[in-house]
This record gives structure tokens, C-alpha cells and sequence, in this order.
């Protein structure tokens, strides 16, 4: 009833829990039926860096310059650096100097005081392990963060690229087919990234096995880095523009459409 109240509220209509038609009604249905066996780990940020590079993508998983459960007194790594959790979702903070170090050992133990998820009845990340780790900041536009790129895999094919721009500030997002036509979001003519077509492949041989996986990277500088796994995007509360987008893709999810 939680799932099917919070829906609602954000969708403005109840959704179809036991027979999901939507993409959105999909997300909720994997929140109340369980991740397929073995999904539920990708949630783990280190594990999912090592299934990467099991799977022929060592050369762009971003390297892993710490981690622990604590924070040590001094940065362990020279600036710039990104301090994130291994178990959750946007809790991360960019590192330049000193006084943003400080800032960040005091917000952690904030972020490791539970697990994510609970309050959206995303289960899946109970399987992550509740650690924070220290990657290498990879610098997008004017030294701010890198446009980062989730790809829709249904049933090992890449369907959409959802292109997100200005995290941090004026955060847009578009989404294209496979083929960088805009298919919905924010309209923003902008050129496909050079590694589209290594994109689409990395992203087609990490999600294979799965009836849905998104698959997250970053373009800097022309070359391509894995950034992680996602099963619940937008936990199914973000509106689809347009919405026959939402249907398009749930009938993917379903194996009724091709993509």
C-alpha cells in the first residue's frame, strides 16, 4: 500500500502492481517482488566495478584509491578526489582542498548511520555493503562534474541513452534512442558522445542476463568510464516526458517490444 500511496502522489494515478504496463509501474513491481538473484549485488559499488572488469571493461572502471567505514584524519589521496558510499544513491561530495575534506568527514557518518533505501522500498541495496570509498574526481565542462550517461538494457539490447547535464546546479536530462535521436526530456540538440557505439557495446555486454539494468558511464575527454549499475530508476517516481515513453519502455521491460 506504501509503494502504491507514494505512486500515486507522484504520478497522480494508482499503479498496476501485479500486471505493471509502465516502466514506472515496473520499478515498483521489482521494489515488492525481489531483484532476480545476483542483481541485487550490483547495488555494491565495488563489486559492481569488479564484474565490470570481469566482463572486458577493466581499461574504464575508475580506480578505487580508498575505502573503509571511516573517514582518516587526512585525505589518503592527492586533490581533486569524490568521497562516496559503496550502498546508496547521491551521497557523494567532491573534494578540491582542506576545508572541503573537513566538510566531508563530518557529513559520512551520516551517510553510513543507515542503510539506503528503506524509505522507497528499494531492498535491493540491504545487499551492499555499507563502506565509503575515495575515487579520482574525473572533471566534466569548466571543471565542474562530468555529463554522465545512463543506458536503458533490456534483456542484454540498449534501448535509450539518457544524457544528464548541470548536476549540481541547472540539472537537465534527454533522452535519445540508441541512434541519438531525441525521444523525450529537456530539448537539447546536442552532438552524440564520441564513444557511443564503445558506449552501447559496454553497456549491452554488462547488462546481458538481465530483463532490466541501467548502466551508467562518463564521457571525459573522449574516453569512456564505468560509473555503476542502477535497478530503480528514479525509483519509479520521475514522470516520463513524453509519457507514451513510459509505456514504450515498459513494453520493453515486458519483452513486447524491440528495441
Amino acid at each position: 500500500m506504501r509503494v502504491a500511496i507514494i505512486y500515486l502522489w507522484r504520478h497522480g494515478r494508482w499503479p498496476l502492481l501485479h500486471r505493471p504496463e509502465r516502466f514506472t509501474e515496473w520499478v515498483q513491481w521489482r521494489k515488492l517482488n525481489g531483484a532476480a538473484h545476483g542483481l541485487e549485488l550490483l547495488t555494491d559499488k565495488l563489486h559492481s566495478k569488479s564484474v565490470a572488469a570481469q566482463r572486458g571493461g577493466r581499461h574504464y572502471c575508475i580506480p578505487t584509491l580508498w575505502s573503509g567505514t571511516r573517514l582518516p584524519d587526512t585525505c589518503p589521496a592527492p586533490y581533486p578526489v569524490i568521497v562516496k558510499t559503496n550502498h546508496g544513491c547521491n551521497q557523494n561530495r567532491i573534494v578540491r582542498c582542506d576545508a572541503d575534506w573537513l566538510a566531508v568527514r563530518r557529513i559520512a557518518p551520516r551517510w553510513m548511520a543507515s542503510a539506503y533505501g528503506g524509505w522507497l522500498d528499494e531492498s535491493a541495496y540491504r545487499s551492499a555493503r555499507r563502506l565509503l570509498l575515495i575515487e579520482p574526481f574525473l572533471a566534466g565542462p569548466a571543471g565542474g562534474r562530468p555529463d554522465d550517461y545512463k543506458v536503458y538494457v533490456f534483456r542484454g539490447r540498449a534501448a535509450m541513452v539518457q544524457r544528464h547535464v548541470g548536476r549540481g546546479g541547472d540539472h537537465r536530462w534527454t533522452q535519445f534512442d540508441r541512434d541519438w535521436v531525441r525521444v523525450g526530456g529537456a530539448d537539447i540538440a546536442v552532438q552524440p558522445p564520441t564513444t557511443l557505439p564503445a558506449m552501447l557495446e559496454a553497456a549491452e555486454r554488462l547488462g546481458a542476463g538481465h530483463d532490466f539494468i541501467r548502466v551508467d558511464f562518463y564521457e571525459v575527454d573522449g574516453k569512456l568510464w564505468f560509473g555503476e549499475f542502477c535497478l530503480y530508476p528514479g525509483s519509479g517516481l520521475d514522470p516520463f516526458d513524453p509519457p507514451e515513453l513510459d509505456l514504450a519502455l515498459g513494453r520493453l521491460w515486458a519483452g513486447k517490444g524491440t528495441a
